[in-house]
């Protein structure tokens, strides 16, 4: 059963700072400039894996508090393309021949 009040609360926040001041995390600013939108989506894939919600002795606040900040742990001390949160990064580039020989490509006469 969702918090529907703190959930109310959560969607008048504008940004990922605004987040992070409202659970009252302390964070590196450069770390949330770079990665704010992978934090953000990193965030709400924690609550969507544990949807059963906190446990007994944990309030909601609490709740979501424990996984913005495992979201951002996660951009700590690594990069949003080593995270790979956005199906882009996940994409493998197809390897291209390095070298094209001219004759393979001009008409002869």
């Amino acid at each position: 059963m969702r918090n529907d009040t703190l959930e109310e609360e959560l969607a008048e926040l504008n940004s990922a700072e605004e987040f992070f001041q409202f659970f009252g995390i302390e964070t590196d600013p450069a770390v949330v400039f770079v990665n704010r939108l992978h934090i953000l989506q990193r965030f709400h894939d924690y609550l969507e894996k544990e949807d059963a919600g906190p446990a007994d002795s944990e309030s909601w606040n609490a709740f979501y508090a424990r996984h913005l900040q495992r979201a951002y742990s996660d951009f700590v001390s690594s990069d949003a393309h080593t995270e790979k949160v956005f199906k882009v990064f996940h994409h493998q580039p197809q390897r291209r021949p390095a070298f094209v020989p001219l004759t393979s490509i001009v008409k002869k006469i």
